[in-house]
Order: C-alpha cells, then sequence, then structure tokens
C-alpha cells in the first residue's frame, strides 16, 4: 500500500495547531491574571487592611487584543509602598529623625495644606483646618502627645475649638512615636506562587 501526501496539507495543520495554542495560552494567563488579582484583594480584607487597599490591585493581560502563545499577565497594586510594607513587615521611621505622628479618631481623616487644598491628615494641616493650636506634651513612658487645649469634641467626634466657657477640654489630637513596627501582614509572594503553579492546568482546559 503506498501513501502520498502534500507538504501543503502538514503546513496547514501545523497552523492550525499554533492557533488553538496560541488561544489556550492567552485565555490560560486571562484567567490567571484575574484570578490573581482576585486572590491578592481577598488578602488584603482577610487581613484587615480594608477594601480601598484591596481594590488597588489590578490586572492586564498581554497582548490585550489577538492571542498569543507568549501572553503573559501583569499584576500591580496602585499602592505598592504601602502593600510592600505590610508584604514585609517594615520599621517607619520619621524621615527628619524626630516623631512620627499619629493621628487620633478626634483628629480627622483630612487637613488643609499649605496650598490651600485638602490632603491627609497633618499636625500642620489640622492646625490650619481649625485655627486651633497644637500643644506638645512628652511623656517619658509611652507616646508622647499634641493636644487642643480648650477644646471639645463634636457630634462627629472631632476636636473643634470650644468657645464656651464650660465643658472645655484638653484632647489629644496625636500620638506621637519615634518609629512604628508594622508587622507582616500579606503574602504577596506565596499567593503568586500557588497561581503559577495553576498556569499549565488552566492551558490545558482550554486546549
Amino acid at each position: 500500500m503506498r501513501f502520498t501526501f502534500d507538504s501543503t496539507d502538514v503546513r496547514e495543520v501545523f497552523a492550525g495547531a499554533r492557533t488553538d495554542i496560541e488561544r489556550a495560552v492567552t485565555a490560560a494567563m486571562r484567567d490567571a491574571g484575574r484570578d490573581l488579582t482576585a486572590a491578592l484583594r481577598a488578602d488584603v480584607v482577610g487581613a484587615g487592611l480594608g477594601e480601598r487597599l484591596a481594590r488597588t490591585w489590578r490586572g492586564r493581560t498581554y497582548p490585550e487584543h489577538g492571542t498569543s502563545m507568549e501572553a503573559a499577565a501583569f499584576v500591580w497594586s496602585k499602592a505598592s509602598k504601602l502593600v510592600d510594607a505590610f508584604d514585609r513587615g517594615v520599621t517607619i521611621r520619621s524621615r527628619d529623625g524626630f516623631w512620627l505622628a499619629i493621628p487620633t479618631s478626634a483628629a480627622g481623616a483630612r487637613g488643609i495644606g499649605s496650598g490651600g487644598r485638602r490632603v491627609r491628615i497633618t499636625p500642620g494641616g489640622w492646625e490650619r483646618r481649625t485655627g486651633m493650636r497644637l500643644r506638645f506634651v512628652y511623656r517619658r513612658r509611652g507616646p508622647s502627645l499634641l493636644v487642643a487645649d480648650n477644646a471639645r469634641l463634636n457630634k462627629r467626634g472631632l476636636a473643634a475649638p470650644n468657645r464656651r466657657k464650660s465643658g472645655q477640654a484638653t484632647v489629644v489630637v496625636f500620638l506621637l512615636v519615634p518609629q512604628v513596627r508594622l508587622r507582616k501582614r500579606l503574602n504577596v509572594d506565596a499567593i503568586a506562587q500557588r497561581q503559577a503553579e495553576r498556569v499549565p492546568s488552566l492551558i490545558a482546559r482550554h486546549v
């Protein structure tokens, strides 16, 4: 029995196989990127760091259009420095070598910057927002304090000027510490490794 074949037919077979592989790899990387993003977001929420930080994780698959045997998924955080700090566990010190000011609930979340815009709360921004002055209280044991005298807590629990003679109080607005140690709370590398190990099975699923 004699068999013959045309080389054109072989090229077509392999071209079709290549197309299928490109589609499978691209689809698998799209799944891997989506699953990794979801897993990293869940890790942030599970660590008690909130939905806002969790949503900073983003993912993208390349190529964005079409298919490729070299498709890749890229996952990143828009708050990479903060994520890295909680992933490694770091010691944070003041840049000028003095104190870190940690706001209490009486401080609020926003202050006024030197340019008049709303910014994340700082002692200076708090003073510009309220028109009050903070007083430094040194403590040998425990954190030192920045307090507001002749103040009151308003309905939102924020320190505010007290223009009445009664009910005046000294309110602790900031705690001052030389450094803060953040314990490791995230597992970025372990989660990424688990997702990487799933890639072959994801490709097989789409073949």
